[in-house]
């Protein structure tokens, strides 16, 4: 079958339903849960605000649109290899210059709902994601992998959803050694329900923050608070995750979706 053919066939299998379009993305608004650097960092991102300019009024009869104040990593978003460090010195590493054709790629989902409902810290390993590889298929170059953890129920409510006290913030994601084996596998880049695409402890690994730390040193992208990752398979759907084409951007608000066969 031709090129043309497989994209003929996908699209109208999309307009009859024959494969559904899931969202993957939370609402973005007043109350879309930012997250919170230490004190000792001077700025934080602000609360997500929408600004009527007019709607069908005076200031403009006919029409209704709005101006906004957002942060490039508020809410469901893209993490740019510029985003850290060790990703500042790619030329492509931006939100306005990076490669649109790894936007959009197989999506491997390791469901780890059931294990952080009994832990809220916990931490997928590179023995696990081999584990779920022995049962769901291999993980293949330039594909997606995301974890489910289903934290997205928390997003309704800020504090829930950071869950931090005294020691910190207490949410799931991968350890080091997680990371480093599936860049072996040559992803394209991970994603999390949670607010960054690291676990809340992850300050206190080697190296620290391994998700952004290794993955951004090898060009690869970050996807976090997605949603509805329970409406995925493990394997078989594809997402599609491109950032604002911001100039010099390190991330980008996002809409997520997934294409997902239905049985």
């Amino acid at each position: 079958m031709s090129s043309a053919s497989i994209l003929e066939s996908l699209g109208a299998m999309i307009t009859t339903g024959g494969v559904e379009v899931v969202d993957c993305t939370g609402i973005l608004g007043p109350d879309t849960p930012i997250l919170q650097l230490p004190e000792d960092f001077a700025k934080n991102t602000p609360k997500v605000e929408i600004h009527k300019i007019s709607e069908y009024d005076e200031d403009g009869p006919f029409f209704a649109w709005n101006w906004l104040v957002l942060g490039e990593h508020t809410g469901t978003h893209f993490d740019a290899p510029h985003h850290w460090i060790t990703g500042k010195d790619y030329p492509d590493g931006y939100t306005d210059t990076l490669d649109v054709q790894r936007l959009v790629a197989p999506v491997n989902v390791i469901d780890c709902s059931k294990q952080t409902a009994d832990d809220v810290d916990f931490l997928l390993t590179a023995d696990a994601v081999k584990a779920w590889e022995a049962e769901h298929g291999e993980i293949k170059a330039g594909e997606w992998v995301v974890m489910r953890t289903d934290w997205d129920k928390r997003a309704n409510d800020q504090a829930t959803f950071l869950n931090a006290d005294e020691t910190g913030p207490h949410s799931p994601g991968p350890t080091p050694d997680c990371i480093e084996y599936l860049l072996s596998k040559k992803i394209v880049g991970w994603g999390s329900q949670c607010i960054g695409t690291d676990a809340g402890q992850a300050g206190g690994m080697e190296p620290p923050y391994p998700a952004h730390n290794l993955l951004h040193k090898e060009n690869c992208f970050g996807l976090a608070s997605l949603a509805n990752l329970d409406k995925l398979p493990a394997k078989g759907a594809i997402l599609i995750a491109a950032p604002l084409k911001i100039e010099h951007g390190t991330g980008s608000p996002i809409r997520a979706l997934a294409l997902v066969p239905k049985a």
